[in-house]
């Protein structure tokens, strides 16, 4: 199974399955000299823990990372980062009786026809599970990005058609949710408590921004920075869409509004979401993300078996009623591996 990696100059690669011993992520191509501890990392994995409300998976994990190579006295040695994360409740008998049914919506069926054989405990590699990692690498890699005071952060924009009004981002990362918007937050919940009645999940919108990107930063044509940024987050399991700046409503617009016209202080606005000719302007880069509803329903559906014979499904177990919230520090975590690649190609680092 190749792929298993993302980058060029700073790779990451991921490793394990949702109902396996561990999972883990090997850093290639850090920088010597980052600080970096543990409890750093676990912090960040803090954030998309399972088990922290019945708004999401009872599955209790601690998720705390071991270190195993790559930072000596706290230090990284610029040789590859080894990080592993151990599972400890497991309960892969949720899936037995449907192991041989192909879940909707899930990679159960075209896993079976790329690779003929697949891991039915959890959806195995193709489990959110392994975002896991992606949050420890991610960790490792906004310690490069603090030195250039580069800061990432994602919030909620909407969740199951309920939109922010307003954007407090002090306030998102206090609230379950990680919803910006506090007179509004328990429109939230009152709509997750419906979802965990009906047995039914909901998608949502993620914001991203990035603060203090220099300009400069992209290589044109193929590698344009939304790309590789698009790249990276359109990798994580549940995303669906991606757009930066105005986005598709750019669509509706004429040039003359939409344009960002300049003046000798700096752009007059930011339609473009920092990025323009596939190169960071200096301006926050701006975009939102597209997450799918959670396949994984407490309602019937009808499926098929491997035998191609028509069956109904309930499929029972632990799981999110939404990817929200536990993806916010996914997309983060991914948006930060590509900005150091990305800055590392460009040059940019260490200068």
């Amino acid at each position: 199974m190749p792929n298993n990696s993302f980058g060029d100059l700073f790779i990451i690669t991921t490793w394990g399955e949702s109902h396996g011993k561990a999972l883990g992520v090997t850093i290639d191509g850090s920088p010597p000299n980052i600080p970096i501890t543990e409890d750093e990392i676990n912090f960040e994995l803090s954030l998309r823990k399972p088990g922290t409300s019945k708004f999401v998976t009872p599955r209790k994990e601690p998720d705390k990372v071991e270190i195993l190579s790559g930072v000596f006295e706290g230090k990284t040695t610029g040789t590859p980062i080894s990080l592993i994360i151990y599972n400890s409740d497991v309960k892969s008998q949720h899936y037995e009786d449907i192991k041989d049914i192909f879940r909707p919506g899930h990679a159960d069926w075209t896993y079976m026809k790329k690779f003929k054989i697949r891991d039915w405990r959890g959806g195995g590699r193709a489990s959110a599970r392994e975002t896991v990692a992606r949050v420890a690498a991610g960790a490792v890699a906004q310690k490069i990005l603090d030195k250039y005071g580069i800061k990432i952060f994602s919030y909620t924009l909407e969740y199951a058609g309920i939109r922010a009004r307003e954007i407090d981002l002090d306030y998102a990362p206090k609230d379950k949710f990680f919803f910006p918007d506090k007179k509004n937050s328990d429109k939230l919940e009152f709509i997750a408590d419906e979802l965990l009645t009906l047995g039914d999940s909901a998608g949502g919108i993620v914001e991203t921004i990035i603060q203090n990107l220099p300009a400069g930063i992209g290589e044109p044509v193929f590698d344009k920075l939304e790309a590789y940024i698009s790249h990276a987050v359109m990798s994580i399991g549940a995303t669906k869409g991606i757009e930066f700046g105005t986005g598709f409503e750019a669509a509706k617009m004429r040039g003359s509004s939409n344009n960002d016209q300049i003046s000798s202080k700096g752009f007059l606005s930011n339609n473009s979401g920092g990025i323009l000719g596939g190169i960071s302007t200096g301006q926050n880069v701006v975009f939102r993300t597209a997450v799918k509803p959670i396949p994984s329903i407490y309602k019937k559906q009808k499926s098929i078996n491997i035998k191609s014979e028509d069956v109904e499904i309930q499929i029972l177990g632990r799981h999110d009623i939404s990817a929200i919230p536990r993806i916010n520090p996914v997309i983060t975590a991914m948006t930060r591996v590509a900005i150091v690649d990305m800055m590392l190609r460009s040059k940019r680092l260490l200068e």
